[in-house]
């Protein structure tokens, strides 16, 4: 039987669940940590090509992976070894691999961080293997910190005639402190005499309670907001310079409450609103079609010594049928929870609520931004 069915009216779908965990309490004050951050105080990616040994022949194929051949070769080379020219090494314990890391801001040389090790050829795992030394390098060129080490990897799998069992990713890990700092980027914060706080979102009822509560902390005309996102404070001498920021950093500012947006994910059809979103009222009609096909077979058996043959045939039989169209009235609502019960009204599920969002919106009867990811 073939079952086509374009909107089904069955298991309807509710968002009053995911809608109430954003039934937030009036803006309240939070840490002006949370809400920005200081310009020139940043991570910084690293990346790197290294070679992973040890592995218990589950290594790159070298005839499919020849980079990871030449990569051998060089390195063999590099400590005085030389391998004669065609001479084809067949290597299962060696695999080329990805090496990541983020820098963090005021690292020092000595310092350790982790790293994270990912397969770029057609190894079957990296379980139990060990980095070579590898240079880490950052965006222009040059080598800020090098990583070597044992590698965890947090799955496991095994296979034998054509059976395999896997239990999370076996192609990738981390080694934790794997990689040891060689040189700082510098981050002069203040040096030019003022700080710049950014937004973490633009707003420029944020940016002046943000201006206001710090020159109310430490004085008018401490701090200026240049636009809805920056905000140039005025820094101190260099000995207090660490203690003004922990204090700024801790600062309480209200945030003003964000514009009304409804978020809808067209892939998975899950749709988030926050709180200041408004219904107007207005008429919805929503109906469902649905469309079944049901395929039977059926035999026809010749009669005795008639010399014919059993032909067996397909007959179908094909029924439309439309769910209740009826105009639904949505009454306009002042809050979220007013929002949900009369979307819940519609009984819809979630791609029939994207396009009713839609038409809401193209209607002037939904008050908030329509964003579809």
């Amino acid at each position: 039987m073939t079952h086509l069915q374009a909107s089904p009216s069955s298991n309807r779908w509710r968002i009053a669940a995911l809608c109430a965990l954003l039934f937030i309490a009036p803006a309240h004050a939070e840490r002006l940590k949370e809400l920005a951050s200081i310009q020139g105080v940043r991570d910084n990616p690293l990346i790197g090509y290294g070679l992973m040994v040890g592995l218990d022949g589950t290594g790159d194929q070298t005839m499919q992976t020849p980079f990871t051949t030449q990569s051998l070769n060089n390195m063999l080379q590099q400590l005085g070894i030389t391998i004669p020219q065609g001479v084809n090494m067949q290597l299962k314990n060696v695999a080329a691999v990805m090496v990541t890391a983020t820098l963090p801001s005021f690292a020092r040389p000595g310092q350790n961080i982790d790293v994270t090790v990912s397969s770029m050829g057609n190894a079957k795992s990296l379980r139990g293997g060990t980095l070579l030394m590898t240079p880490l390098k950052g965006v222009d060129g040059a080598t800020y910190a090098v990583a070597q080490g044992n590698m965890v990897v947090g799955g496991a799998g095994a296979s034998a005639n054509g059976s395999k069992v896997q239990v999370n990713q076996l192609s990738s890990g981390r080694i934790p402190a794997g990689a040891l700092v060689e040189r700082t980027v510098e981050a002069p914060v203040g040096a030019e005499g003022s700080f710049t706080i950014e937004l973490n979102r633009s707003d420029f009822g944020t940016a002046q309670r943000a201006t206001d509560a710090i020159n109310r902390q430490f004085g008018a005309g401490t701090a200026e907001a240049m636009d809805a996102r920056v905000i140039r404070v005025q820094a101190p001498e260099p000995q207090r310079r660490v203690g003004f920021l922990a204090q700024l950093q801790e600062l309480e500012v209200t945030p003003t409450q964000a514009g009304a947006r409804v978020v809808v994910n067209a892939r998975t059809g899950s749709v988030v609103m926050n709180q200041a979103v408004r219904v107007k009222d207005c008429a919805i009609a929503h109906g469902n079609l649905s469309v079944v096909i049901n395929t039977e077979p059926v035999i026809s058996q010749p009669g005795a010594f008639s010399g014919g043959s059993t032909v067996v045939a397909q007959t179908s039989q094909i029924s439309v049928n439309q769910g209740g169209g009826a105009i639904q009235m949505v009454r306009g609502g002042a809050s979220l929870a007013d929002v949900v019960k009369g979307l819940n009204s519609l009984g819809a599920n979630p791609q029939d609520l994207v396009s009713i969002l839609q038409a809401m919106k193209s209607a002037g009867a939904l008050s908030a931004e329509l964003e579809i990811i």
